[in-house]
């Protein structure tokens, strides 16, 4: 490719706020995967946030860059799946295959649409030095003829505005606001936006642990603690919490040695073969069992999350503070917060 931005780079990242700032541009934050585009005419790469090449697991994706996007240009934006009326990140995560028979028909079933919200290059211009604003007046006419499953992520100047979408597009499955200067240059790697997420809490049950990969057997180091939650008298797996203070991390590891039941001993998850409510079961992302200690179930702490992905926790969560007045049974899936409905259509605006 000979365009004015050239591989590798990297994406404009996102600091964390606790609140939405005043006085800035405001985008949804997407629930995808992280994806610069380069097409240089018939030549087309879709570039992960860590600089893979995802190419081939999204021909459709690439097919509509050459429908849609002007000859040369290299645009920021997500890769999405649309399930009904919401987001479906299962869904997209599927796509990362190895065999091509499977892609094509994933592509088939499930398609990807790509959402845009940056222009880094057009023709022959480099537009990282230029201002957001007029970086998203340009961003505007090249998409101005484009069609699905290419979008134009919505945005608004009115605080207000995006308080309502932070509280109302998480229903159609998006992560909150993104909050940009309107005079800020593309700053690649640099933490340049704010992003503002959903946060919640939940008290779980800890079922088990994972040892640290620097432990020991002379001085073993807590990893992550293995969390379940009960539905239907059933403590099924719902995900992990991992960051702790390296100085606790031994004191944890062996008040849970403590616990850990032996091979034979009866746990809700020994029994489990479903590989999705098992801990360390083999997925697309870990090719190897990993080792679970299993505990005697009775402890609970408070994490902090962010939103579900069906029963399980979408990213690792955050521990709080352990729980010792509450009883393993009384930690159910009821106490999660139901989030109302929003069609995913009407931010696309295919409504």
């Amino acid at each position: 490719m000979s365009l004015p931005v050239q591989l590798p780079v990297e994406p404009m990242l996102a600091r964390t706020a606790a609140s939405i700032p005043a006085g800035l541009w405001y985008e949804p934050k997407w629930d995808g995967f992280r994806c610069l585009v380069f097409r240089d005419n018939d030549d087309v790469q879709l570039i992960s946030r860590n600089g893979r090449d995802l190419s081939a697991y999204f021909p459709e994706v690439v097919a509509a860059v050459l429908e849609n996007l002007p000859p040369r240009c290299v645009l920021d934006g997500e890769l999405i799946v649309i399930n009904g009326s919401r987001l479906d990140f299962g869904k997209l995560s599927e796509r990362i295959h190895p065999a091509a028979s499977r892609v094509r028909m994933l592509a088939a079933t499930w398609p990807a649409s790509f959402v845009a919200w940056d222009l880094l290059a057009l023709d022959d211009t480099a537009l990282l030095s230029t201002p957001f604003n007029q970086r998203r007046a340009a961003l505007e006419r090249a998409l101005a003829h484009s069609d699905a499953p290419i979008f134009l992520t919505p945005i608004t100047t009115d605080l207000d505005v995006a308080r309502e979408w932070f509280d109302a597009f998480e229903g159609a499955g998006l992560d909150g606001v993104v909050a940009k200067a309107p005079d800020g240059e593309y700053l690649p790697g640099q933490r340049a936006m704010i992003k503002i997420k959903h946060k919640r809490e939940a008290d779980v049950v800890v079922g088990g642990y994972r040892l640290h990969k620097n432990s020991t057997a002379e001085r073993p180091l807590l990893g992550s603690l293995q969390l379940g939650l009960f539905g239907d008298g059933v403590l099924h797996f719902v995900g992990v919490s991992a960051a702790f203070p390296d100085a606790t991390r031994a004191s944890l590891a062996d008040m849970l040695g403590q616990l850990t039941l032996s091979p034979a001993a009866a746990h809700p998850w020994s029994a489990v073969e479903v590989a999705g409510r098992r801990p360390g079961a083999i997925s697309r992302w870990s090719t190897e069992l990993r080792e679970t200690q299993l505990i005697d179930p009775l402890l609970v702490c408070s994490v902090g999350y962010e939103h579900m992905e069906g029963t399980r926790f979408r990213h690792t969560t955050r521990f709080l503070r352990w729980r010792p007045d509450r009883q393993p049974e009384s930690c159910t899936f009821d106490q999660l917060d139901e989030v109302v409905s929003f069609d995913l259509d009407v931010i696309l605006g295919r409504s």
